[in-house]
């Protein structure tokens, strides 16, 4: 009797300990909840802009001025919430409020980093747009036409002054920079020549109203054209060079990429990947050679034979007129195919617009995705289309031999479905509001990429009666991911290593086998971002690490729908920490 006393006394003290270690991981947990719905909320207030993008609507009336005081209004609030993290220990927290933790640290000290080291507010005079957040408020569709053009018309107040601080902060700019301000800047303007004008003029708003908001928009579009003006005459004998350089490239990539690897090895990899896609082209374009050269001696030097058979196979392609009708039509075509092979769950609800791609974001990428934020989730999902409309015959054909009948599906497997479109619409769902707002680009990248791969793997592409992608397709998916892959190596070498343009169109023509129209793109694009082209190859490659890895741990009891959702329920966070939860789950 003694011993069942002192064995019921010692359950109860074990119970009550439990209980109270219990109680205590609920308060911290619910404390740390609490800070990040104060710490959301304050966010929004500090960066408005970036709260509409996440369809938080209700300051889509401010438009903070970019001068001196707002700079340091932004490194206060950063090092104010740096302090509020510290009452808090990681240890006590559970896995995905320790990622939550981290990436709200990381913005937070990329917020510093960004204004008071990288500068880029001084040499970068692109990151000076309006037209974009405008356009996407006066699309909207949360509120009423009306209830949206009065947020407008407070925020239109302030564009000439926005402007005015645009040209005061601006020392030294980069040429690059520069040209792709005039060109974004001049094409939004029509925001407020034509389309808001036209939306003022058929909504219900009184005759007042309208007035004054249509005397605004002049101001702004004349603010607007002043400022490119004032950009094409600004004499800068001596401009800094896009470059960002070793030790500044670094820092952003560990902010921006927040990978489980380093750089250095991140650029071993990538080496590495990028010869053995080539073995994997040769085989493949030695297979394919007889059928589209039929008895022409095939040459010795590999990249030679591999560059013939993919110039022959690139004709096959859609017209500069039908280019976007064939994109709109391979997307049904593409939902079929992942609902048959139950690859992942896809939510029919969430609209995709396929549509040209708008002037204010022109002169980075052809192709693209705007989704709504986590507050708008049932809004529009936009895919934005480069138009060819204009272009010269020879540019034309260049660029759509490198967007053939083949790279375009994997282009809207990227772009749409399973990629982008359909991982942010997961994100959205996420129970965690920090892990949607703060994305990972590597993440959401790498995620686009792996569905590539993984979707040829599974028999898209493969004829009728076969579960294998013909040779053609994969020959072209090849191709497509030595692209991510020489994304960073360009990337790395342009900003680390003053790789030239030649060194660089060597590499995307001869080594890539890229058309020259987008090897063209894509120098322009690395003179006008740094790190962002990292994020593909580096996101990609974990993340196909982290699935072999989960299916060598779970065996035959390995389902890849329930990888693949499992995944995406993280939202969009960092690879490395999805990794670490799902490993530990």
């Amino acid at each position: 009797m003694k011993q069942l006393f002192m064995i019921a006394a010692g359950a109860c003290m074990i119970a009550s300990c439990t209980g109270n270690a219990t109680e205590q991981s609920q308060k911290k947990s619910k404390n740390f909840h609490d800070y990040t719905e104060r710490f959301t909320l304050q966010l929004w207030k500090q960066f408005p802009g970036f709260g509409s993008a996440m369809g938080f609507h209700a300051c889509d009336s401010v438009l903070p001025i970019p001068d001196e005081q707002t700079r340091l209004a932004d490194d206060a609030f950063a090092k104010a919430h740096l302090d509020s993290l510290n009452a808090f220990e990681l240890s006590d927290l559970s896995d995905n409020d320790r990622t939550d933790y981290l990436m709200i640290r990381n913005y937070l000290q990329s917020v510093i980093w960004s204004n008071d080291t990288e500068k880029a507010w001084q040499w970068n005079p692109s990151q000076y747009n309006v037209c974009e957040r405008f356009a996407e408020i006066l699309n909207g569709s949360y509120s009423t036409l009306e209830a949206r053009l009065r947020s407008i018309s407070v925020r239109l107040g302030n564009v000439p002054a926005y402007y005015e601080a645009a040209r005061k902060n601006i020392l030294n700019p980069t040429r690059e920079h520069t040209q792709l301000a005039i060109d974004q800047n001049t094409g939004g303007a029509s925001v407020f020549e034509k389309d808001l004008p036209e939306k003022i003029r058929a909504s219900q708003l009184d005759s007042s109203e309208k007035t004054a908001m249509l005397d605004k928009c002049r101001n702004a579009a004349e603010a607007i054209r002043d400022f490119a003006a004032w950009l094409k005459s600004n004499p800068n004998p001596q401009p800094r060079s896009f470059r960002l350089g070793r030790e500044l490239y670094q820092q952003k990539f560990a902010y921006e990429i927040q990978s489980g690897s380093s750089l250095e090895t991140m650029h071993e990899r990538a080496l590495a990947r990028k010869r053995e896609l080539h073995g994997l082209m040769f085989s493949t374009a030695q297979k394919l050679w007889p059928a589209y050269m039929g008895s022409k001696v095939a040459p010795r030097d590999s990249l030679q034979l591999i560059r013939q058979v993919i110039d022959k196979i690139s004709l096959n392609h859609t017209t500069p007129d039908s280019f976007q009708a064939t994109i709109e039509k391979q997307i049904p075509e593409l939902v079929a195919f992942v609902n048959r092979k139950q690859l992942i769950t896809l939510d029919p609800s969430k609209p995709l617009v396929v549509r040209r791609e708008p002037d204010y974001m022109a002169g980075v990428a052809g192709a693209s995705i705007s989704a709504p934020g986590p507050y708008d989730k049932n809004g529009n999902t936009y895919y934005n289309v480069g138009s060819l409309s204009g272009w010269p015959a020879d540019k034309a054909e260049s660029y759509l031999r490198e967007y053939n009948r083949y790279t375009l599906q994997i282009l809207n497997i990227h772009e749409a479905i399973p990629g982008h479109y359909t991982q942010l619409v997961y994100a959205n769902q996420s129970p965690s509001i920090i892990k949607s707002i703060f994305g990972s680009g590597t993440m959401i990248e790498g995620w686009a990429v792996y569905t590539e791969r993984m979707m040829l793997e599974n028999g898209y592409g493969a004829p009728e009666g076969s579960n294998e992608a013909t040779p053609e397709m994969w020959l072209m998916y090849y191709k497509w991911n030595l692209r991510s892959t020489c994304n960073f190596l360009l990337d790395y070498g342009v900003h680390t290593a003053e790789l030239s343009e030649e060194a660089a169109m060597k590499l995307l023509t001869e080594e890539a086998f890229q058309q020259k129209a987008e090897a063209e793109g894509k120098w322009k694009r690395v003179s006008v971002t740094q790190v962002q082209l990292c994020c593909y190859f580096t996101g990609f490659s974990e993340i196909y690490s982290l699935r072999e890895e989960m299916k060598q741990k779970q065996g035959t009891a390995f389902s890849l729908k329930q990888f693949h959702e499992q995944f995406l329920s993280y939202g969009s966070a960092p690879v490395k920490y999805i990794r670490e939860m799902m490993i530990r789950k």
